[in-house]
Protein backbone atom coordinates (compact mmCIF):
# COMPACT_ATOMS: atom_id res chain seq x y z
CA UNK A 1 0.00 0.00 0.00
CA UNK A 2 1.40 3.54 -0.93
CA UNK A 3 0.53 6.70 0.84
CA UNK A 4 1.47 10.39 0.07
CA UNK A 5 1.43 13.08 2.87
CA UNK A 6 1.22 16.68 2.38
CA UNK A 7 1.60 18.93 4.81
CA UNK A 8 2.38 22.86 5.95
CA UNK A 9 3.07 23.52 9.05
CA UNK A 10 4.59 26.55 10.67
CA UNK A 11 5.50 25.45 14.25
CA UNK A 12 5.80 21.88 14.17
CA UNK A 13 2.69 20.80 15.39
CA UNK A 14 1.99 19.28 12.43
CA UNK A 15 5.57 17.98 11.26
CA UNK A 16 5.48 16.34 14.39
CA UNK A 17 2.00 14.40 13.70
CA UNK A 18 2.97 14.38 10.27
CA UNK A 19 6.42 12.23 11.24
CA UNK A 20 4.61 10.09 13.63
CA UNK A 21 1.72 9.07 11.21
CA UNK A 22 5.02 8.45 8.87
CA UNK A 23 6.92 5.89 11.61
CA UNK A 24 3.49 4.42 12.39
CA UNK A 25 3.05 3.18 8.50
CA UNK A 26 6.15 2.00 8.20
CA UNK A 27 5.84 -0.22 10.92
CA UNK A 28 2.46 -1.11 9.16
CA UNK A 29 4.47 -1.59 5.84
CA UNK A 30 3.04 1.31 4.06
CA UNK A 31 5.06 3.29 1.71
CA UNK A 32 5.16 6.71 2.37
CA UNK A 33 6.22 9.86 0.83
CA UNK A 34 6.36 13.35 2.55
CA UNK A 35 6.18 16.40 0.71
CA UNK A 36 6.01 19.72 2.13
CA UNK A 37 3.85 22.07 0.21
CA UNK A 38 6.76 24.13 -1.11
CA UNK A 39 8.58 20.58 -2.08
CA UNK A 40 5.75 19.72 -5.12
CA UNK A 41 3.80 20.87 -7.66
CA UNK A 42 0.09 19.55 -7.00
CA UNK A 43 0.54 18.30 -10.92
CA UNK A 44 3.30 16.43 -9.70
CA UNK A 45 2.04 14.22 -6.87
CA UNK A 46 2.89 10.51 -7.72
CA UNK A 47 0.56 7.21 -7.47
CA UNK A 48 -0.80 7.04 -4.25
CA UNK A 49 -3.84 4.46 -2.62
CA UNK A 50 -4.49 7.24 -0.51
CA UNK A 51 -3.38 11.26 -0.05
CA UNK A 52 -2.95 12.60 3.36
CA UNK A 53 -3.73 16.46 3.48
CA UNK A 54 -2.44 18.16 6.53
CA UNK A 55 -2.40 21.89 7.78
CA UNK A 56 -3.40 24.05 10.52
CA UNK A 57 -6.12 26.64 10.64
CA UNK A 58 -5.65 29.85 10.32
CA UNK A 59 -8.07 33.01 9.73
CA UNK A 60 -10.91 30.53 10.30
CA UNK A 61 -9.58 28.79 7.18
CA UNK A 62 -7.23 26.11 5.41
CA UNK A 63 -3.84 27.60 5.72
CA UNK A 64 -3.29 29.64 2.17
CA UNK A 65 -0.28 27.20 1.37
CA UNK A 66 -2.13 24.41 1.84
CA UNK A 67 -5.27 26.04 -0.05
CA UNK A 68 -4.07 27.16 -2.54
CA UNK A 69 -2.11 23.60 -3.04
CA UNK A 70 -5.53 21.37 -2.87
CA UNK A 71 -7.38 23.90 -5.05
CA UNK A 72 -4.72 23.42 -8.04
CA UNK A 73 -4.78 19.68 -7.84
CA UNK A 74 -5.48 17.94 -11.04
CA UNK A 75 -7.11 14.79 -12.27
CA UNK A 76 -7.58 13.33 -8.85
CA UNK A 77 -11.07 11.60 -9.58
CA UNK A 78 -11.83 9.37 -7.48
CA UNK A 79 -8.77 9.73 -5.63
CA UNK A 80 -8.97 8.45 -1.81
CA UNK A 81 -7.97 11.16 0.71
CA UNK A 82 -7.64 12.18 4.50
CA UNK A 83 -7.62 14.93 6.17
CA UNK A 84 -5.53 16.12 9.01
CA UNK A 85 -6.15 19.81 10.68
CA UNK A 86 -4.17 21.17 13.57
CA UNK A 87 -5.79 24.47 15.34
CA UNK A 88 -6.80 26.42 18.70
CA UNK A 89 -10.41 26.61 18.46
CA UNK A 90 -13.23 24.38 20.25
CA UNK A 91 -14.31 23.62 17.26
CA UNK A 92 -12.18 21.97 13.77
CA UNK A 93 -12.21 23.10 9.98
CA UNK A 94 -11.93 19.74 8.12
CA UNK A 95 -15.40 20.51 6.85
CA UNK A 96 -13.10 23.58 4.70
CA UNK A 97 -10.72 21.03 3.29
CA UNK A 98 -13.79 18.68 2.10
CA UNK A 99 -15.56 21.93 0.76
CA UNK A 100 -12.31 21.85 -2.18
CA UNK A 101 -11.45 18.52 -2.17
CA UNK A 102 -14.77 17.05 -2.74
CA UNK A 103 -15.44 19.75 -6.02
CA UNK A 104 -12.09 17.45 -6.80
CA UNK A 105 -14.09 14.80 -6.64
CA UNK A 106 -12.02 12.99 -4.24
CA UNK A 107 -13.17 10.63 -1.86
CA UNK A 108 -12.73 11.21 1.63
CA UNK A 109 -12.33 7.93 4.13
CA UNK A 110 -11.13 10.07 7.07
CA UNK A 111 -10.59 12.84 8.95
CA UNK A 112 -8.45 14.04 12.18
CA UNK A 113 -8.03 17.33 14.00
CA UNK A 114 -6.03 18.35 16.76
CA UNK A 115 -6.64 20.94 19.27
CA UNK A 116 -2.85 23.14 19.97
CA UNK A 117 -2.51 24.69 23.57
CA UNK A 118 -0.57 27.46 24.17
CA UNK A 119 2.75 26.30 23.54
CA UNK A 120 1.52 25.94 19.82
CA UNK A 121 4.17 28.93 18.72
CA UNK A 122 6.92 26.29 20.16
CA UNK A 123 6.24 23.82 18.31
CA UNK A 124 4.99 21.40 21.18
CA UNK A 125 1.58 22.82 21.64
CA UNK A 126 -0.47 19.08 20.88
CA UNK A 127 -2.13 18.22 24.05
CA UNK A 128 -1.30 14.85 26.00
CA UNK A 129 -2.54 11.84 24.03
CA UNK A 130 -2.10 12.64 20.19
CA UNK A 131 -0.05 9.89 19.76
CA UNK A 132 -2.90 7.69 20.65
CA UNK A 133 -4.79 9.67 18.44
CA UNK A 134 -2.72 8.66 15.79
CA UNK A 135 -2.44 5.08 16.65
CA UNK A 136 -6.22 5.05 16.13
CA UNK A 137 -6.28 6.84 13.10
CA UNK A 138 -4.01 4.88 11.64
CA UNK A 139 -5.31 1.39 12.13
CA UNK A 140 -9.11 2.67 11.32
CA UNK A 141 -7.72 3.83 7.77
CA UNK A 142 -5.80 0.47 7.47
CA UNK A 143 -9.10 -1.18 7.76
CA UNK A 144 -11.26 1.02 4.58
Amino acid sequence: MKSVIVYWSRYGNGKKIVDYLSKKFNEKKVETQIFKTDEIEPHELPFADFYIFSSPTEAFNVQKNMRKFIKNLNDMNEKKYCVINTHGMNKNWIYKFDKILLKKNMKKISGIDFRVGKDANTGNGLMSGWESKVDTFVDDLLLK
